[in-house]
């Protein structure tokens, strides 16, 4: 069967809705797999996986994707020869995903659960990424909570999520979205989950929640993260000895360079290093 072939289907017995708009599951088929995608998660992996060896720890690691869907970014891990747990809400998604692994004879765990809920074992994961997912889950901070407890000590967990202070976003298709107050924000949500469903992407789940890079620091401060990297810091990680590794280093210098970096760009995006005594 090939990919274009998968269909959603409706689990029962759940407790969480793992059915599929089959629009968006069709945008999300071809979303996944585009080169702008795979060349995004392979910058994501090339990140932490350099930051892991300044912190003098080599693999292969435990790696696991919250919310990872059709399985992109786990495949790039898997590919590389690290153990890899796909989990998502969504049936319909982890069916591609599988299908996809199979068919490169890559050995992926997909799970179906909720990211409040992770069915792993305490302190078991080295690196854990939730991507472009916090937004959607009205109880975030139970997120936070799981992926504090998965990891362990030193372990590294990349978030990336809606950006408050940037008025370009990608969750709905609305003009300076990000800046909407929170009310006019909560209409539009009702519209995009019943009578207009394509300012959303058709996503069941549409953005609820929007950050700021302190704001999550913060909250990862209180689940016992000890070290904080923003686009800045992780630019100067990957690009090491580079001229953009020079501009990032001389942009975090500059009293208002990480302001007005985070300012420009849509997604909030933290790299956080779990305490080694957590």
């Amino acid at each position: 069967m090939s990919n274009e072939q998968i269909k959603p289907v409706a689990r029962e017995g759940q407790s969480f809705d793992t059915s599929t708009d089959d629009r968006f599951f069709q945008y999300y088929l071809q979303q996944s797999q585009s080169p702008a995608a795979v060349a995004r998660f392979e910058r994501l992996a090339d990140l932490t996986l350099k930051q892991m060896a300044r912190q003098g720890r080599t693999g292969p690691f435990d790696v696991l994707d919250v919310g990872g869907g059709a399985g992109t970014l786990g495949r790039i891990y898997a590919g590389a020869g690290h153990r890899v747990t796909c989990v998502d809400i969504s049936e319909d998604l982890l069916s591609l995903g599988r299908q996809r692994a199979a068919h490169e004879a890559l050995p992926i765990d997909f799970v179906n659960c909720s990211a409040t809920d992770l069915p792993l074992a305490d302190a078991t994961i080295d690196i854990c990424l939730v991507p472009e997912l916090l937004e959607h889950v009205v109880q975030w901070r139970a997120v936070l909570d799981q992926a504090a407890r998965v990891l362990r000590p030193g372990g590294l967990l990349f978030l990336s999520t809606t950006n408050s202070l940037c008025p370009r976003q990608d969750e709905f298709e609305l003009p300076l979205y990000s800046w909407y107050p929170p009310a006019l924000k909560r209409y539009c949500e009702q519209l995009a989950r019943t009578t207009r469903p394509q300012l959303a992407n058709y996503s069941k789940y549409p953005a609820v929640n929007w950050f700021t890079f302190n704001a999550l620091c913060a909250a990862l401060r209180e689940r016992h993260f000890d070290s904080f990297m923003d686009r800045l810091d992780m630019l100067e990680v990957r690009s090491a000895g580079t001229t953009k590794a020079r501009i990032a280093s001389t942009l975090a210098r500059l009293p208002l360079g990480r302001f007005m970096t985070q300012l420009v760009t849509p997604n909030a995006l933290v790299l956080a290093r779990k305490a080694a005594g957590a």
